[in-house]
């Protein structure tokens, strides 16, 4: 069965698609950015902050799917710049404390509203 999962706490979609998809016990995200969902306005005054704001925003979207980072089996990042790596990998491991998911990261030559950084992940509920 196919569920749609929408929550106030991350950004609305700024395009024809939707948050995350459930799929039984599958939860498939959406790339997400840094979009604060209490405004509408970017962050991305450093990419710490901008990190942070992105997997705050996944937190969002799995606790409105009742699951949490312990789900994620996979992620997916794009970045606009490598040397940004070690920033992000620093604020992204943070949200993870053993059994870290699948991850592939990859340098793209631009993002949606020009940001630095997208991570979408697929998570499952045992």
């Amino acid at each position: 069965m196919k569920k749609i999962i929408n929550t106030v706490h991350a950004p609305s979609p700024i395009g024809p698609y939707s948050q995350a998809v459930k799929v039984d016990n599958i939860l498939y995200t959406s790339g997400q950015i840094a979009i604060n969902p209490e405004n509408g306005l970017l962050v991305l005054s450093d990419i710490k902050s901008e990190t942070k704001q992105v997997m705050e925003n996944i937190k969002a979207i799995l606790d409105a799917s009742e699951m949490s980072f312990n789900h994620i089996v996979k992620a997916t990042i794009f970045i606009s710049d490598m040397n940004n790596f070690a920033a992000i990998n620093e604020i992204y491991g943070s949200y993870f404390h053993s059994d870290f998911p699948a991850r592939e990261t990859v340098q793209v030559s631009r993002l949606p509203k020009d940001v630095n950084v997208e991570i979408s992940v697929i998570a499952i509920n045992h």
